[in-house]
This record gives structure tokens, sequence and C-alpha cells, in this order.
């Protein structure tokens, strides 16, 4: 279900984006760039900037200056509304779900279909929202045995695979994961990291936010490092070794690889 329209250079793009908050400059003309199909992680240590710098991408904040680019265009998101009809889906740590609602509901919110359309007395069509749902979990690998349970139920692994599989169960282009495994456990984990390379099989792009150096050198294509505001490194991890990363988030030069994990 992704948008395959082909994009000449970079699918999304920061350029000389500069964020100043009071006294703290947040970010100080950063650059990042993700391609058609890339996977690619954001990474630094609490307080580079990365917060800010997905908020500019995916419409929930405005640079001072600078430009952000999709699709081969200059745009102004004003929302993340603007940021998902444009293709850009987003998945923060707090996952956003309607716990009390079950899968297909919640794959669906903002989406419903109806039957008919009465105002306050229409009558969701929920036979087909549950038969795209399967499809949708079936295309992205997610697995819920129990469609008609309440997310409330599911184990923070399902959760996870149910923001995914709405992220990507929509024409999306690029999905932005914020810590998408921070709290689960092994298992959960894996089956969540099984679900990302799911979606570069389909070709749909990822930028991902992630403390954990062992994922991101097992998932993504290349690293963007920030620390203070600043990208200080862009290295593709076939030619890079975690300790190298952890150098250019500390700032030193002599790193075991253990000290971001």
């Amino acid at each position: 279900m992704s948008n395959s329209t082909t994009v000449l250079g970079p699918l999304l793009q920061a350029r000389k984006v500069s964020k100043r908050f009071g006294g703290l400059q947040a970010l100080a003309e950063v650059d990042l760039e993700v391609r058609q199909g890339e996977h690619v992680a954001l990474v630094g240590d609490n307080g580079a900037g990365k917060s800010t710098l997905v908020k500019i991408l995916t419409g929930a904040d405005t640079p001072d200056r600078g430009q952000v680019w999709f699709g081969g265009n200059i745009v102004h998101f004003h929302s993340p509304l603007d940021a998902r009809r444009a293709g850009i889906e987003t998945v923060y740590q707090t996952l956003a779900l309607a716990e009390h609602l079950d899968v297909a509901a919640n794959l669906f919110l903002g989406r419903e279909e109806y039957r008919l359309r009465l105002g306050p007395f229409s009558v969701l069509n929920v036979k087909s929202m549950r038969s795209k749902a399967r499809d949708i979990l079936a295309t992205t690998g997610v697995q819920i045995p129990d469609l008609h349970a309440p997310v409330l139920g599911m184990s923070g692994g399902q959760r996870q695979g149910v923001a995914i599989a709405r992220a990507a169960g929509w024409g999306s282009r690029i999905i932005v994961l914020d810590e998408p495994t921070a709290a689960l456990g092994v298992q959960e984990t894996a089956k969540v990291e099984e679900i990302i390379r799911g979606l570069k099989r389909q070709g749909i792009a990822m930028l991902m936010i992630s403390h954990n150096l062992r994922q991101v050198f097992d998932l993504v294509d290349t690293v963007w490092v920030l620390r203070h505001g600043r990208m200080v490194g862009h290295l593709e991890t076939r030619d890079t070794k975690p300790e190298e990363v952890v150098a250019m988030i500390t700032g030193v030069h002599e790193a075991t690889g253990t000290d971001f994990a």
C-alpha cells in the first residue's frame, strides 16, 4: 500500500534548518536527508535536538531558518495533519492509540468507512474495515490473534505493531519512528524489528530515532548524528563501526562502543 512515486534526489530533506527557544539554540543549520526506500537513524545524546528536528520535519513545529523539502519540493507544513496528507506518518513513543477500541477501529481512526452517513446517526461499515484491517496487518507482518479485542489488553509489542501498521497502511511514503522498542522486552523487540524489516522490503522509507546502537546497525542504511544542535556525522552503517558513532555522539575520540547501548 506504499506510494511508489519515483523521486529524483532525496525524498525528505532538511537544509540549513535552525531553531531557537529563547536563549537556547536547539538546532543550528542542520542538514539531513532520507532517500526513497532508505532506512535512516537519527542518533544523539539527550538534548541534542533530535525531537526538535523531527517535529519540524513532521509539521509539529516550524524552523526559524532553513527549508524542508519533501518529494522534490519545498514544503511548509502547518500541522502533522499536513505532513500526513503528504505521505509522512509518525509513530511516537505514546503510540496515540485508542485503547478501548479494537484493532480495526484503531487502524481506521480518523479514516472511518460508513455504510450510511447521517451525521450523529451514521452507521460504520465495520465488516469492510475489519477485512481491510486484516490485509493491512498481513502486508506489514503484524500478527494480532484477535482483531475484535480492545488494544488495552494487548502486549507492548502488539500495540507497537498496530501503530506501525496504521502508519504504513495508508500510502505512506516515509514513516518516522520515535524509539520504537524503548519500552519492550527482548522478544517483543525482535518482533517489532521484523516488522520494520518488512517496511524495507515494501520500499517504505523510514527515519528512526533510537538510543540502541545494536538496533541501529541491524536495521538502517545510514546514521545521522546530532550533537548540541549541530549535525556532526553522516555515516553508512556498512562502512562504520559503532565506536565511531559513539565518538561523534559524545565528542570523545576514544569510545568503547558500550557507552551508548
